[in-house]
């Protein structure tokens, strides 16, 4: 099966329209969706009615979809992300906020082939952020392979016997070929809010028959994601960093 590995789109709709053009000539099998489909970007409600059309769709959420749909306190985040949340929450239709409320907690197994988390497959909120974070991270697998989200850096953890190693995977496009007797956390970026100082929208496509992994980026209409963050009176900064990276 091939399988589209997509998470962290935050609201911006303009990356995740040049995801689903990209993909129009492409078999998909299943839709992968790690979390996060809100936050930062000011077109949320576009972004959740496009993914929730995706079939089939598997899906879990991410700590901004857990916040906006009243799941967490949004008192744990920085001012400015705490600012597009509480826009969020006050332009979400009912219906796309029934549909964050819905979402599943991970880790999830998907087909009894792997697992998707966004934070850790300890907690949905941790941060995987070097080698030590996935080497804790590694102990709670039951399968040899998980996708998370959650950093918004394209990156994949290996674990061989004892030894754990990341890489961070840079350019516009990777390919990783599973190695048997490897267990793997892999992170395929970020759709919307990349913060790897690349702008363009990350994601992956996983082919379990060649066990093939394939990153890619893609270049959207930055300049009308930014213009609808003004638009809006959201925080400057979040129009800002989409055409950095950061």
């Amino acid at each position: 099966m091939r399988y589209l590995i997509f998470t962290d789109i935050h609201g911006n709709v303009e990356a995740l329209n040049a995801l689903l053009k990209f993909i129009q000539k492409r078999k998909i099998d299943h839709f992968i969706c790690l979390g996060d489909l809100v936050g930062y970007g000011a077109s949320p409600n576009e972004t959740i009615q496009k993914v929730r059309s995706l079939r089939p769709l598997s899906m879990i959420r991410g700590n901004h979809d857990k916040a906006v749909s009243g799941f967490d306190s949004i008192e744990t985040f920085n001012p400015i992300a705490a600012s597009a949340i509480y826009w969020t929450k006050k332009n979400i239709l009912k219906k796309n906020n029934e549909f964050l409320i819905n979402l599943k907690k991970g880790p999830q197994i998907i087909h009894n082939h792997f697992v998707i988390c966004h934070g850790a497959p300890f907690d949905e909120d941790y941060y995987i952020f070097g080698e030590f974070d996935a080497a804790e991270a590694f102990e709670y697998l039951k399968l040899p392979l998980c996708f998370f989200g959650h950093t918004h850096f394209p990156f994949v953890y290996t674990k061989r016997d004892t030894a754990v190693e990341g890489t961070f995977l840079e350019g516009d496009a990777n390919e990783v070929k599973l190695e048997k007797n490897v267990t793997y956390l892999i992170n395929p970026g970020s759709v919307g809010q990349p913060r790897d100082r690349n702008p363009h929208a990350a994601f992956a496509i996983y082919d379990s028959d060649s066990r093939i992994v394939k990153f890619f980026r893609l270049e959207y209409d930055v300049e009308e994601a930014q213009k609808k963050i003004l638009k809006e009176n959201l925080p400057p900064a979040l129009a800002e960093r989409l055409s950095l990276g950061i």
